[in-house]
């Protein structure tokens, strides 16, 4: 029975995250999902669930990615979608971030997600069949202070998304930007410790009370609650013809009027509201 579910591939599982509430979701309709992490522990509680088979897979590892991906087409017989949603934040003044915080950065929003669509196009090519989404963000329609790093690497997904969509669609494989707003989820935790380990600041001493905020920008009371935004976005995803695009969750609206707005207005509202 398992072999006629529909077969889903989910980077960055661990919980309280985006990507273990789409696990979730994917798995209320019936597919099979293969919940992934660089930790078995941090998904421990899908482990006795039959709806799951658990991979630890380090999407900046080829290695790992090879190894996951070939341990479920031995396992399942296939892959039907694949859903590169693993990231990192990175905050702070792009003239001081150090680079390897920058590289790193790089490596697990973007290379990350690259490795894993590299390593599943082949399979899905020989059955002219397939899904590939990857998570955006709408940090990347109107860039804000102080987490310049992943809004480029969000920025750099969304133009490969729109690449890929053209590129692969020959080949029978949909591709799907999904790209939220503020939504429910233990980023603002991970950017906060990694903006932990940032050096001082030298020439943005006095904005340091504002870099500090950046770091949990989107998760407030309003922020869209995960489930509601795993619901919507597993809805379109399973759609025969999924969208190209897909934007939701809190101040998603608020960011596409500011791409669309004169820069210079722009500019003058940002400066505004991020004291800069």
């Amino acid at each position: 029975m398992a072999y006629e579910k529909q077969v889903v591939v989910i980077t960055g599982c661990s919980r309280g995250g985006i990507g273990h509430s789409l696990a979730l979701e994917f798995a209320s309709r019936d597919c099979l999902v293969v919940a992934t992490a660089r930790s078995l522990t941090s998904i421990s509680d899908l482990q006795t669930d039959p709806r799951f088979f658990l991979q630890e897979l380090d999407v900046c590892s080829d290695e790992s990615v090879r190894h996951a991906l070939s341990t479920v087409l031995e396992k399942l017989g296939r892959i039907d979608i694949v859903v590169n949603n693993a990231g990192m934040q990175c905050v702070g003044p792009i003239a001081e971030v150090p680079l390897i915080a920058i590289e790193k950065t790089f490596n697990t929003n973007v290379y990350g997600s690259l490795r894993l669509i590299q390593g599943v196009v082949p399979h899905m090519a020989s059955r002219k069949k397939g899904k590939i989404v990857n998570v955006g963000s709408v940090s990347a329609l109107a860039p804000l202070p102080w987490a310049g790093t992943y809004t480029a690497s969000k920025a750099a997904i969304h133009a490969l998304t729109d690449t890929l969509r053209l590129e692969l669609r020959p080949l029978g494989i949909d591709v799907m930007n999904v790209v939220p707003g503020a939504v429910k989820s233990n980023i603002g935790n991970s950017a906060l410790a990694t903006y932990n380990s940032m050096p001082e600041w030298k020439l943005y001493k006095h904005f340091a009370e504002a870099i500090h905020a950046r770091a949990t920008y989107s998760q407030s009371a309003k922020s869209t609650p995960s489930e509601e935004f795993a619901r919507k976005t597993v809805d379109a995803v399973l759609k025969k013809n999924p969208p190209a695009w897909l934007s939701l969750g809190h101040q998603s609206t608020i960011m596409a009027i500011l791409y669309h707005m004169p820069i210079f207005i722009r500019d003058f509202l940002l400066r505004k509201r991020f004291n800069c």
